[in-house]
């Protein structure tokens, strides 16, 4: 048996995350592939701040500072580098740069996809939240052919949505804000439903389950949270008044192999280097 320790973090740009103390996170979590959000950098700007211990794959945004996704493997560790470097998302006409990237590793003799993801944060009713949900049509077309590629694959990142009341503190004001509408929550339960079975959503709409496994809830159960972002204002994150809107999406093959799920929450609210958490799961392959 391998260990593949996967940590996901939506970093806010990843220039600021260092300058605030990321890199120190990352000295001391032995963490063999990092799936970034928001990255907002150059391929030389990842480099230089990762350093040459790690291989990165990077789809940036098509609008420079904007978006971009990356993952990184640590050499020696075991998972080296990428075999495949995917990034096409949805249709011809749809811009997914920045938002969607899959690679393949290799963990003890045995290929693991591992797919960081970028979902819009949208905005109700507006231009923003359309192309929301074409990204969400087109997470809904790509996951079963991902798992039909490789049934070890997991999609990581930044979703922006809640799935359920448990995801959000203060739930009851966020159902007509983006990131809890019912429209975007009957995709997650579509997602993570029991593969083939008709799901119910929470907008009455009704769909065929994927199968996935939200990783995160199956090993918190039935608790509120826990939390993974939190706004920079007031004092939401001293009240521990979040969202949970991190993900890691396994399939139930890998699902099964998890053996380890953390939130790497901040001890403090000036010792945050974004206002995500790392989410940081261990699989044993």
């Amino acid at each position: 048996m391998t260990r593949l320790r996967l940590a996901s973090v939506n970093v806010n740009g990843i220039r600021a995350a260092f300058r605030k103390g990321m890199g120190d996170w990352l000295a001391t979590r032995d963490v063999d592939v990092l799936a970034l959000q928001e990255v907002r950098a150059s391929d030389a700007d990842i480099a230089a701040l990762l350093g040459d211990e790690w291989d990165v794959v990077h789809d940036p945004a098509t609008a420079k500072g904007r978006a971009g996704v990356a993952i990184a493997s640590r050499h020696g560790s075991g998972h080296e580098r990428a075999e495949i470097h995917r990034v096409e998302l949805g249709p011809d006409d749809f811009d997914s740069a920045g938002r969607w990237v899959e690679a393949d590793y290799q963990v003890g003799g045995t290929t693991v996809t591992v797919v960081s993801a970028y979902v819009h944060s949208g905005e109700a009713d507006t231009p923003k939240q359309d192309e929301k949900w074409k990204f969400l049509d087109a997470m809904t077309e790509r996951l079963p052919a991902l798992r039909a590629h490789n049934p070890l694959a997991v999609v990581v990142g930044d979703l922006n949505v809640g799935h359920d009341q448990r995801d959000i503190k203060n739930w009851k004001g966020n159902v007509k804000r983006a990131g809890f509408l019912p429209r975007e929550r009957a995709y997650f339960s579509r997602f993570l439903g029991a593969d083939g079975e008709p799901v119910e959503g929470a907008d009455g709409s009704t769909g065929p389950g994927l199968g996935w496994v939200d990783v995160g809830r199956a090993q918190a159960g039935d608790v509120d949270g826990p939390y993974t972002w939190w706004s920079w204002r007031g004092q939401a994150f001293d009240n521990d008044t979040g969202w949970r809107i991190d993900y890691q999406m396994a399939t139930p093959e890998l699902a099964d192999t998890v053996t380890g799920y953390t939130v790497d929450r901040a001890a403090a609210y000036d010792q945050r280097w974004s206002d995500h958490a790392p989410v940081v799961v261990d699989y044993e392959i």
